[in-house]
């Protein structure tokens, strides 16, 4: 399965070829690396010619941005709801995944859904900039958003600020995944729907170790515990290479299915590539509903 994340206007994916996708944010053109691009093609758009950056990985691991005549921020759009502060980052991030628009749109759609007749109670770990919180909220529901960086907690907030939910009840903490929902467990708080998008590697606060490989599959069976008797979903994102979408939902199913039934549907998230008119893959996710 693949869904394509279609509906963009402030971001587009104008070009990609040899290692590299060309992407207009608003009105700044970025040149980023992407593993996934493993053909050459020519590089036609006249883009590739007038960016305004691009970030260059240095033969010793990292990189840096080069030409770089970007402001220090600056906004983009998605549909009516959403409004993001883009910022070019370490390690070629911007702060924005524009491949999550698909999943922001199911959990807007679901929440609502829902909130129209009851009290709904969504968690996001490893939440980072806070694109599914804001979904979530817009969508009605009271959001816990759970990030171990605080400058990333701070990005998440000054999103919901300029998406105008600042107002809406929304917990922003800053915790290890893993020793929350410890804590939620002891406090014995559940929820109605919970989003994950846990890192390949990663370290605690308090240098705990995560591997997605030994990690995982523990994690979920813990964070089982906290769904609500009437759970709406469960999304599982994943950017780790080679790990299938078939294997997200086969231990989210392991997990979730046989706690409360139902089914988990797993896929490619995608965005649309102008030059080509093909479909860009950006990683995994899996989303299960009873």
């Amino acid at each position: 399965m693949l869904w394509v994340s279609d509906e963009w206007k402030d971001y587009e994916v104008l070009d990609t070829s040899n290692g590299e996708r060309l992407e207009r944010w608003g009105k700044y053109i970025l040149v980023r690396p992407d593993p996934q691009v493993i053909w050459n093609t020519p590089h036609s758009a006249k883009e590739w010619k007038r960016y305004d950056a691009r970030y260059v990985r240095s033969n010793t691991g990292g990189g840096h941005w080069t030409d770089h005549h970007l402001p220090e921020r600056w906004q983009i759009r998605y549909k009516d709801y959403l409004t993001f502060n883009v910022k070019p980052m370490n390690f070629k991030h911007t702060g924005v995944f524009p491949e999550q628009a698909a999943n922001w749109d199911f959990i807007r759609e679901k929440v609502a859904g829902a909130a129209a007749k009851r009290p709904v109670r969504v968690l996001n770990l490893f939440a980072y900039s806070g694109g599914a919180t804001l979904a979530a909220a817009a969508g009605g529901a009271e959001v816990y958003h759970v990030d171990a960086s605080k400058g990333m907690v701070q990005w998440a907030k000054e999103n919901a600020v300029a998406s105008g939910l600042a107002d809406r009840p929304i917990h922003w903490i800053v915790d290890d995944c893993g020793k929350f929902i410890q804590r939620e467990l002891r406090r014995g708080r559940k929820y109605d729907g919970i989003i994950m998008d846990p890192p390949s590697y990663g370290r605690g606060p308090s240098g705990e170790i995560w591997k997605m490989e030994t990690s995982f599959y523990p994690f979920l069976q813990e964070t089982v515990k906290l769904l609500s008797d009437d759970p709406l979903f469960v999304i599982i994102n994943s950017y780790t290479t080679g790990l299938a979408p078939s294997a997200v939902a086969y231990a989210s199913d392991v997990v979730f299915g046989a706690e409360h039934g139902g089914k988990t549907a797993a896929g490619e998230l995608g965005l649309p590539v102008t030059e080509s008119g093909l479909i860009l893959p950006c990683g995994a996710t899996g989303r299960w509903t009873p």
